[in-house]
């Protein structure tokens, strides 16, 4: 067993998948939070959308892609939130328009230029062979800047998720965190396709803080959980996928469902003990 590890962590591309996995994991745990809290959690599902047409474009036009994605997918994160705030169009709704319209725009590109390019599909489904040594140091240095912005504006965060409106009572400027908010979302959403894929990339900020809420009743307390679930449920992932040569999106996904299980049957345990102590 020990040699087989050993052998793993013997491919550099597994260590830059992993390295740039938990730190998109735990950054997209942290995030969402605050966006499953704020029902605004399809907002990754959304955005994975629009990055994959964005990257389609990019991989189309020869344009490096990270560096061509990562500004649109912020684009349409602040988008997204002034049509949800100043329209008729809210929240699912607006989420809908602009990821279907996206995903429609990138698969017309692919098709009338030279077909489904192995890069695009890589794109949609993840391959943890898609991170080069450049994009492993770029997307690290994302990633700790999305940890420190989130850290340095942590007390706002919290007060915009459980009371937007005291919040924009007391002067804060709910507007703005909620549009940091949404572009931090969009970065780790653009990094994470690599090895998730944009249909699986939105799982990362769904499942770690719904799993860490079913045990912890405190914001603090959810967002440590989130965090570490998060890191060792890619961890987790990543040795299945390699042992059992499966794909890594799914394999991260599959970890991910047993952990809220899990957590989910610890709780109900928790509910009935309670019960019987109280009768």
């Amino acid at each position: 067993m020990i040699e087989s590890i050993s052998a793993m962590f013997s491919y550099s591309f597994m260590l830059r998948a992993l390295t740039v996995g938990v730190l998109v994991s735990v950054c997209a745990a942290l995030l969402g939070v605050s966006l499953v809290l704020k029902r605004y959690s399809m907002i990754g599902d959304g955005l994975s959308h629009v990055g994959f047409g964005a990257l389609a474009v990019a991989a189309v036009t020869g344009t490096a892609e990270l560096a061509a994605a990562i500004p649109v997918v912020v684009a349409a994160a602040v988008l997204l939130l002034r049509i949800s705030e100043n329209s008729k169009i809210k929240g699912d709704g607006a989420i809908a328009l602009i990821s279907t319209g996206s995903l429609a725009l990138g698969v017309m590109v692919i098709s009338m230029t030279s077909g489904v390019n192995t890069d695009i599909m890589n794109y949609l489904f993840g391959s943890i062979l898609a991170m080069s040594d450049s994009d492993t140091v770029i997307s690290a240095v994302l990633c700790i800047g999305v940890l420190i912005a989130f850290l340095m504006f942590y007390n706002r965060m919290f007060a915009v998720t459980f009371d937007e409106g005291f919040a924009r009572a007391t002067g804060s400027p709910a507007g703005t965190y909620n549009t940091l908010l949404a572009c931090l979302t969009a970065v780790i959403i653009v990094l994470g396709m690599r090895m998730m894929g944009a249909l699986l990339i939105s799982s990362l900020i769904i499942f770690p803080p719904l799993t860490a809420m079913r045990l912890c009743r405190t914001f603090r307390g959810t967002v440590i959980c989130s965090g570490i679930l998060s890191g060792v449920c890619f961890v987790l992932g990543m040795f299945i996928s390699f042992f059992c040569s499966t794909p890594t999106g799914a394999s991260v996904v599959a970890v991910n469902i047993f952990a809220f299980a899990l957590f989910s049957l610890i709780a109900w345990v928790k509910v009935c003990r309670a019960k019987a102590a109280l009768s």
